[in-house]
């Protein structure tokens, strides 16, 4: 363990203390290059760590897993509804990076049950991490671009601790 890393994957993961990635893939220490933040949300910080794990270990897949009922996500819903307002900017840099996402929901949805509505939010900022790191970094569309690196979306329902993993 102490000689180096070769983790067989790289995931970009909630924060979410329901969530936890090792045990949800059923993988042991050193398996998974784990990046935890509120919502799976794709900052500077998010990247590098992901072009660091794909250059340095040569891991061919991330996977950004987002799951069920995710808090960042329906504190993004709740601010576009108005009927809350962030008042940390720390916060606020989360709920403002998922808000691209899940605003076009809110249109499709507007007759939705707030379920619905959520479930589809949720599916809708993972797909959205997933495009803004196939498309965010030189380092990382070179890899996909030469067939080295496959960057998929998945769902983990915190109902039934099952991963479904998103078509593109």
């Amino acid at each position: 363990m102490s000689g180096g890393q070769s983790p067989i994957a790289i995931i970009l993961a909630c924060s979410d203390s329901r969530v936890p990635v090792e045990l949800v893939f059923d993988q042991g220490f050193g398996d998974l290059f784990v990046i935890r933040v509120a919502g799976n949300v794709v900052a500077p910080s998010q990247i590098g760590s992901i072009e660091f794990a794909a250059s340095q270990f040569g891991t061919q897949l991330v996977v950004v897993l987002g799951h069920s009922n995710c808090g960042a996500v329906t504190a993004a819903l709740k601010e576009l509804a108005l009927e809350q307002t962030v008042r940390s900017p720390n916060l606020r840099a989360i709920v403002d990076r998922v808000r691209p996402s899940v605003e076009p929901i809110l249109d499709l949805h507007r007759d939705s049950d707030e379920e619905t509505l959520t479930a589809a939010a949720v599916r809708a900022n993972i797909r959205a991490s997933v495009e803004k790191l196939a498309d965010g970094s030189r380092i990382l569309e070179k890899l996909i671009d030469e067939g080295s690196l496959t960057i998929i979306g998945a769902e983990y329902s915190i109902e039934t601790g099952r991963v479904e993993f998103l078509d593109a």
